[in-house]
């Protein structure tokens, strides 16, 4: 007995060895694919010596003779540092996923590869300015010489067992078509809907439902909208429909209804929409300076969307500091010591449904204002990691690619500012030269970009909004539903001129505001659209809070960005406790929590919860109720309410109009305990008691590595801390658990070292690096850190 135990022992011992050393080869192999941060390098292309300054975390200033050479050495830092975040951005536009994932990928590159971005990016690089081509050429060159000076590729190359391609020009624009695809979308859920919806209902309930404004809404010029009429039972009521179309649990179930990502959609994955920017005119600042503040709310993810830096090109004047796109050569938001700027989505309508009428007794043709025409035809090759290739035909009309089927059967065409020449350009890289307010207006109007709200402010105190971004003229037809373009005068006719681009210079009271809302009225209004701009509840509070701030300084803006306050919550909280009094039981606690609740989304407050759930269930069961037609007719269709339209089921329990009402229930106040029930129901989930649901508990971030998902036991290794927050949809403080501030930042050009600045996760996208993780804290805390980096701790210097 006793060799046999022997012989066991020795063969555990050998394994144990054998394990000991694939950890130490794999941790060897991880540890050299570390990014270079200090010593020198050669960089083929460099005209002079480049130095890479790191500080404690990792923020780097790359300071060049030229700019070239500050492109070269930011693709180097880029792609040691963000290479695979680099490559499935590009891929992510060009629908090429599955080449590097396998097959679970075949579906998001089949309804991306429609849109033919690699196509378009090398047509566009063929257009750009000479100047942008040579700084993209520049930046691919020195991402392929940082990859090749790695000891070993990205340690997510070596996870995969695949081998990173080199970067191209084209490839830093697919990146920004990837920021297109993330902001507007890859269709317009909103028109699609919109279009059954028309289909559907009356145009008073159509109206009602679908363009309400934002009773919130807190314009800049100080426009207001009316609201849209309450139909009259005349019009529509709901007690003449069959009953059994309200059997459909989604007609009731509040949770079935909830606000989820839509992947084809431009909002964040758990349904929300979210960014802001604010500014104040020196007139009210200590310094005289204006102050500008940004924090642009995106999916949140590991490694953090962004990239700081700091770009100084000496000879040719270029000092900038703010957050850089990988895969981008230049600064998107930020500082240059003259102008400051940040961004909001829009949500403006850039793309429009065409209906392609077929020309008589020619099948294979469509009608235009030339007469009738050929489909294009495109044969797309779809790459599988692992499987078979396969190939997807794509065809397209003079106004964009077909994309699927109206309510009525009819061919559709997606005309989209991403499809259009002109539409994409590096052009918001000269921001960094820019030296006074009307330079960066004309900048921003014509930087070829998902189109954005601008807030700009300069050293003498001025400031602007303006859309960033191109902007189609329209012509002869509705913008909010599918419409034929055959005829002539109808559709597109080229871009907005830059001087009718939708602009507001030193807006009256020295203070300008963006949240995602509605931001001007009238002829302003009607060239941007209207493609789901959100609910006025933020921009509302962000103007408040501005009110009351003279002789500001940044600190005071670090307030308006973590100010948790539910001020249009609260609205709700009367009629709650009105509902709640009516009843005993597990209503009785409700009512507690609803009476003494502390005002905030707080992390740790249960009656913020409860108020939230009674606010989202009512939005949800209210627009199941006034759209349950529609929904049977179309019941496969991705339902949801528009961002505004609480505000409309607001109006509904006030009014309580009977002939709105679900006609299974005897009164709106049964209609309201019902729902009262259901969003208790929906809070406690998880809990012992309903006191311990705090908002936290459905508030925990969920920030992870796109590895961790498929290999959950990296997760401790990749994902960020989960961490119960404050904040909401409504507040300034936007947060949800995968989706909020990508950055914030509050600075005045000319004294940028007394901003400041948060990002969540770190630098670096390697998880063995110092930088990993740096900052995060600070980000999850709302810990001021210096907008400008820090001394430098590691030097790189990267020589011709």
């Amino acid at each position: 007995m006793r060799r046999p135990a022997r012989f066991l022992l020795r063969a555990l011992a050998w394994l144990l060895l054998f394990a000991a050393l694939a950890l130490l080869a794999a941790w060897l192999a991880l540890r050299a694919s570390l990014p270079e941060v200090d010593g020198e390098q050669r960089v083929a292309g460099l005209v002079g010596t480049v130095l890479v300054e790191r500080d404690a975390a990792g923020v780097p200033v790359i300071r060049a003779g030229t700019r070239m050479d500050v492109a070269r050495a930011t693709g180097f830092v880029h792609a040691q540092e963000r290479f695979f975040q680099m490559d499935l951005m590009r891929r992510a536009a060009a629908g090429e996923l599955a080449a590097l994932l396998g097959p679970p990928l075949l579906g998001t590159d089949r309804r991306i590869r429609p849109h033919r971005f690699r196509t378009r990016a090398r047509q566009a690089l063929a257009t750009v300015e000479r100047r942008e081509a040579a700084l993209l050429r520049a930046y691919a060159e020195g991402v392929n010489a940082g990859l090749g000076v790695l000891r070993a590729r990205p340690f997510e190359y070596l996870l995969l067992r695949s081998e990173p391609e080199p970067w191209t020009p084209e490839d830093s624009l697919l990146v920004i078509y990837s920021m297109w695809l993330d902001l507007q979308g890859a269709a317009p859920r909103q028109e699609l809907q919109q279009d059954r919806l028309h289909a559907t209902l009356p145009e008073s309930v159509y109206r009602l439902v679908a363009l309400s404004p934002s009773t919130w809404d807190a314009a800049l010029d100080g426009s207001v909208l009316e609201p849209v009429p309450l139909p009259g039972a005349g019009d529509y009521d709901l007690r003449g429909l069959d009953r059994s179309l309200f059997r459909d649990g989604a007609a009731v179930d509040s949770n079935a209804m909830r606000l989820t990502w839509n992947p084809d959609g431009p909002d964040g994955p758990d349904g929300m929409v979210g960014s802001n920017n604010w500014a104040l005119s020196g007139a009210r600042t200590l310094s005289g300076h204006a102050l500008v503040a940004n924090d642009m709310h995106l999916g949140l993810r590991v490694p953090n969307t962004w990239y700081r830096a700091r770009l100084i090109a000496a000879a040719e004047g270029v000092d900038v500091t703010g957050v850089m796109l990988p895969g981008v050569p230049g600064i998107i938001a930020g500082s240059n010591g003259h102008v400051a700027w940040g961004f909001t989505n829009s949500y403006g309508d850039f793309q429009d449904l065409v209906v392609v009428e077929p020309a008589e007794g020619l099948p294979e043709d469509y009608l235009t204002p030339d007469g009738p025409r050929h489909l294009e035809q495109a044969v797309e090759t779809i790459e599988v990691a692992g499987g078979q290739s396969e190939t997807l035909l794509v065809e397209e009309t003079i106004w964009g690619p077909l994309i699927g089927i109206d309510s009525q059967g009819r061919r559709l065409a997606l005309a989209w500012t991403a499809h259009r020449a002109g539409g994409i350009n590096l052009r918001l890289a000269a921001m960094e030269s820019a030296r006074n307010l009307d330079e960066a207006v004309e900048i921003a109007a014509t930087a070829g970009i998902p189109a954005q709200n601008a807030l700009i402010g300069d050293t003498t105190g001025r400031l602007a909004w303006v859309v960033a971004g191109r902007i189609p003229t329209r012509h002869g037809y509705d913008p909010g539903l599918p419409a034929s373009w055959a005829r002539e005068g109808v559709g597109w006719s080229g871009w907005l001129p830059v001087e009718s681009q939708p602009a507001l210079k030193d807006p009256l009271g020295g203070a300008a505001w963006s949240a995602n809302a509605r931001v001007v009225g009238g002829e302003m209004l009607t060239l941007i659209g209207d493609g789901g701009y959100a609910h006025g509840a933020r921009s509302h509070q962000i103007r408040d809070d501005l009110a009351g701030l003279s002789r500001a300084v940044p600190a005071d803006f670090l307030r308006i960005h973590l100010d948790d306050r539910a001020g249009y919550i609260r609205q709700w909280q009367p009629l709650l406790e009105s509902v709640l009094a009516r009843g005993g039981g597990s209503r009785a606690e409700a009512l507690q929590l609803a009476r003494t609740w502390s005002g905030r989304a707080s992390a740790n407050d249960a009656g913020y919860r409860l108020l939230r759930e009674f606010e989202r269930t009512v939005t949800d069961r209210a627009f199941a109720m006034l759209t349950v037609e529609a929904r049977q007719r179309w019941p496969d269709f991705k339902w949801q309410p528009p961002s505004r339209f609480s505000d409309v089921a607001w109006r509904l329990v006030e009014e309580q109009p009977t002939n709105l009402l679900d006609p299974r229930y005897e009164s709106w106040d049964a209609w309201l305990a019902a729902a009262v029930d259901a969003a208790i129901e929906s809070s406690r989930k998880g809990c012992k008691a309903l006191a311990q649901c705090t908002w936290g508990q459905a508030n925990t971030t969920r920030i992870r590595h796109p590895l961790s998902a498929a290999v959950p036991w990296l997760s401790g290794l990749l994902d960020m801390p989960a961490t119960e927050m404050p904040g909401d949809w409504s507040t300034p403080r936007v947060q949800s658990p995968t989706f909020g501030a990508s950055e914030r930042f509050a600075v005045e050009p000319g004294r940028e070292q007394d901003g400041y600045f948060h990002m969540p996760g770190g630098q670096s996208g390697h998880p063995l690096s110092p930088y990993y993780r740096a900052g995060h804290e600070a980000w999850v805390k709302g810990e001021p850190t210096p907008f400008l980096p820090g001394p430098a701790e590691r030097v790189l210097m990267l020589h011709p």
